[in-house]
């Protein structure tokens, strides 16, 4: 059966194929091949540039550029070449130094010095650094712009909704006021916190040989010093520069950029339950989407599915992301292949990560706060004030004031008219009075509203 959205196994490329083609370049396996041609290529004209390498000459500038456009052409259909490769070698690397062999046969210049193609290499130098460009394109190039558009749209919910007041939940029941928007502020700045450590965490890179000591390249040209030599060919691609490892670099930095991915994931995860909950609360109405159907049953209802299926997402990102972290820094002695298979489900965990964001931003769109449900609540819940008058009381020594006040509102719902003879009562200065009676729950929300607009 042909692949196709509707014949995927996986719903990253089938059902959510839309929401995910942006990453088919990169975490496919066209995207890793075609970072391994590169890395290759780069590394040959490395080479060429030294002037401690007697046997490997500076290359012309046509040659140079000939190299190149292979790279920048490489395409899915040069793909397939050296998958064809890889049928007869049954080593994925070791058909890109083949296919590109073949690439150059028709440059007497290049074929001269083809066999400084993979020059001391170990797969792992080649793979380590192609996984490397994978993740800090799709880093830079996808994820973080996505995460910026939706922290930004909840920057401006927070901003527009900073003065509406609203009943807090603690532990489920109603809790001293807030502000929707100093809800979704407080959103932000986890967000934005979580978003940093995610763009600054370092992608490293190692190109030492079979076992890291550069034995192959000493023996070669002892003379030279590789140590600097492949620091500046991998700090040349973008990337930090690792000098210490076994065959592979060890992934400790994959298990950094992972697990804050996760926690970036855990706070929206934390976000869609909580507005799912205000949904249900009635706080947000969710806007009617042209002819989409809620239930199939139903007419009424219009459901918070982009929450959930972001929720959901989520959770599968997160599921794959720290099984990654967990396990890929492990290695058997120097090299074994286990994280050769558990690399290849990156994209995977990335992707869902991406679903979710789209999803979560659709849905964010789509609400509507209901600011008399909020006050309706507000009204019924004089009892949060329980808390200011107590305070007060404490300020001018008033005795028990905690344990008046449990008597006066614990396991009874008491209104304004209780609440102010309870007060009128006190013996505090009128001014501390006076100031106590001018409150309702609406307008207790402490500073909510100036912290939601400095957000």
């Amino acid at each position: 059966m042909e692949l196709h959205p509707l014949t995927a196994i996986s719903p990253a490329d089938g059902r959510y194929a839309d929401k995910t083609a942006e990453l088919r370049p990169i975490f496919s396996e066209y995207g890793l091949m075609h970072r391994r041609v590169r890395v290759e290529i780069e590394w040959l004209i490395s080479l060429a540039g030294s002037p401690d390498l007697d046997e490997m000459p500076q290359l012309s500038a046509e040659a140079t550029e000939l190299l190149r456009a292979i790279a920048r052409g490489f395409s899915p259909e040069e793909a397939r070449l050296v998958k064809a490769l890889e049928g007869v070698t049954n080593h994925d690397v070791k058909a890109v130094e083949y296919y590109l062999k073949e690439r150059i046969e028709s440059s007497s210049e290049l074929m001269a010095v083809q066999e400084f193609f993979h020059f001391a290499c170990t797969s792992e130098d080649i793979n380590n650094l192609a996984y490397g460009l994978m993740l800090r394109d799709a880093r830079e190039d996808i994820l973080l712009p996505v995460m910026e558009q939706l922290i930004e749209r909840l920057r401006s919910m927070a901003h527009e909704y900073a003065k509406q007041p609203m009943l807090s939940r603690t532990h489920g029941q109603a809790a001293s006021p807030t502000t929707l928007g100093k809800e979704l502020a407080n959103v932000v700045h986890r967000l934005e916190r979580q978003r940093q450590q995610f763009q600054h965490v370092q992608i490293l890179g190692k190109f030492n040989g079979a076992v890291g000591n550069w034995n192959a390249h000493l023996a070669a040209y002892p003379n030279v010093d590789w140590e600097a030599f492949c620091t500046r060919f991998v700090e040349s691609l973008g990337l930090t520069w690792n000098s210490y490892t076994i065959q592979i670099e060890p992934h400790d930095y994959m298990a950094e950029l992972f697990d804050a991915l996760a926690r970036f994931n855990t706070i929206m995860i934390d976000l869609c339950r909580d507005i799912w909950g205000y949904v249900s609360l009635g706080y947000f109405d969710l806007k009617r989407v042209g002819d989409e159907v809620g239930s199939s049953t139903m007419p009424h209802k219009v459901n918070p599915i982009d929450f959930e299926n972001a929720e959901g997402n989520l959770s599968l990102a997160n599921a794959l992301l720290r099984h990654l972290s967990a396990h890929l820094p492990v290695s058997r002695f120097q090299r074994d292949l286990t994280d050769s298979t558990l690399l290849r489900n990156i994209g995977t965990a990335w992707a869902h990560s991406l679903i979710a964001y789209k999803s979560a931003f659709k849905g964010l769109h789509k609400l509507q706060a209901n600011a008399q449900r909020m006050s309706d609540d507000l009204d019924h819940n004089w009892a949060v004030l329980a808390e200011a008058v107590q305070t007060v009381m404490r300020r001018y020594g008033v005795p028990k004031p905690y344990e008046q006040l449990k008597k006066l509102t614990q396991g009874q719902r008491i209104d304004q008219e209780r609440l102010h003879a309870f007060i009128r009562d006190l013996d505090i200065p009128e001014d501390a009075k006076m100031r106590l009676l001018s409150l309702t729950p609406a307008g207790y929300i402490g500073n909510a509203d100036s912290k939601a607009e400095s957000i």
